[in-house]
């Protein structure tokens, strides 16, 4: 299969720069590159870049408008179909968007096309964050309902922080805590002119399942978070983790799942919609010996199983970690227990089933 991974950027960070390391950088891997970024014209080309052995190849693919975060599903979904047709020029794919870009809506394209899906895997999300200016960019205020562009792009990737060298060493304390504080389980780098260890970068395997063992391993560097930035209530994004012991039911998970990123219908105690960005965890279902992985990001999530037994003499318990907005650590964890117990009485307190929250 060919790994596929989305570098996005606000305007300004040396994405491009990073672009061109990669190419031109000595790592015996075959990568393609479909840039994108925004454009004028109705109808933009834009070069696709193949480089084997320090040679470039260009090929050219219409990519719509130019702009990935309005057309996602069709022109960039058609880009990745037509690119899978040269399949055997390349290993790897890196899917450069615009700087206004939803990496969520970028990744669940791989839950949409199932075909797409069966040839490529999404290996990581990477965003370079510019030292100087992101918690700037961070605390840019937007209308109600709206959500900042770059905390988005934060919460749910793998960070390089850019340009380090033009900051102090307090303000990249400030920016790291920032940071940490929306993405509790994403790697963070530091970089000079966009030149970082590509070993770092490449073969992520952020999205795969993990068992209990690495997925543990990751929630330890997770911090017990509060808002990052002195914003108004309900626009910080934020990383929250809870662990319940027990098997959870599976009907009941889905609900409570479908719930929080479909519907959208789960609110805190301020009566204020959750929006789960990002959410993963390891849960022990009823009746299963596996070890299973629950991911979700946009609105689509999958279920899946482990190679990993629970042992007999080991507790079940199911950790799980949730970016978003709004998110109320304590109705979650309750909601969660609700699955578990099966007391749907408490379980349905916080859903509005007639009042949906788009």
């Amino acid at each position: 299969m060919v790994e596929e991974k989305q570098l996005t950027a606000w305007l300004g960070t040396r994405k491009t720069t990073l672009l061109n390391y990669i190419l031109t950088e000595q790592h015996s891997r075959r990568i393609a590159v479909i840039l994108n970024e925004f454009g004028e014209e109705s109808a933009v080309e834009k070069s696709l870049a193949v480089s084997q052995g320090g040679e470039l190849y260009e090929e050219w693919l219409k990519l719509g408008n130019g702009c990935l975060c309005c057309s996602v599903k069709d022109s960039g979904l058609r880009a990745l179909e037509n690119l899978m047709q040269k399949k055997g020029k390349f290993d790897c794919i890196l899917l450069e968007t615009t700087g206004l870009a939803d990496p969520s809506a970028v990744a669940s394209i791989f839950w949409v096309d199932a075909e797409l899906g069966s040839d490529i895997y999404l290996d990581g999300i990477i965003t370079v964050v510019d030292s100087k200016y992101g918690l700037k960019h961070l605390a840019e205020e937007k209308p109600d309902g709206l959500t900042n562009e770059a905390t988005r792009q934060v919460a749910l990737a793998d960070i390089l922080i850019n340009k380090t060298d033009l900051i102090s060493e307090e303000e990249l304390n400030k920016l790291r805590t920032a940071i940490r504080s929306i993405n509790g389980l994403g790697q963070i780098l530091e970089t000079q002119r966009s030149k970082v260890d590509l070993s770092n970068i490449l073969d992520l395997h952020a999205f795969d399942s993990l068992s209990g063992i690495s997925f543990q391993k990751k929630l330890q560097y997770v911090p017990t978070v509060q808002p990052h930035l002195d914003q108004k209530e309900g626009k910080t994004i934020v990383t929250i983790t809870f662990e319940v012991p027990g098997n959870v039911k599976e009907e009941s998970l889905n609900v409570l799942i479908q719930n929080l990123l479909g519907e959208k219908n789960v609110r805190n105690k301020d009566d204020h919609c959750m929006e789960a960005i990002w959410l993963k965890g390891l849960v022990s279902l009823r009746d299963k010996p596996q070890q299973m992985t629950v991911q979700g990001v946009h609105k689509l999530y999958d279920l899946e199983e482990t190679p990993v037994s629970w042992k007999d003499d080991t507790e079940r318990t199911s950790p799980l970690v949730l970016i978003g907005r709004n998110s109320d650590k304590d109705i979650l964890k309750q909601l969660f227990i609700a699955s578990v117990t099966e007391t749907e009485k408490q379980q349905t307190a916080h859903f509005k089933e007639n009042q949906i929250c788009l």
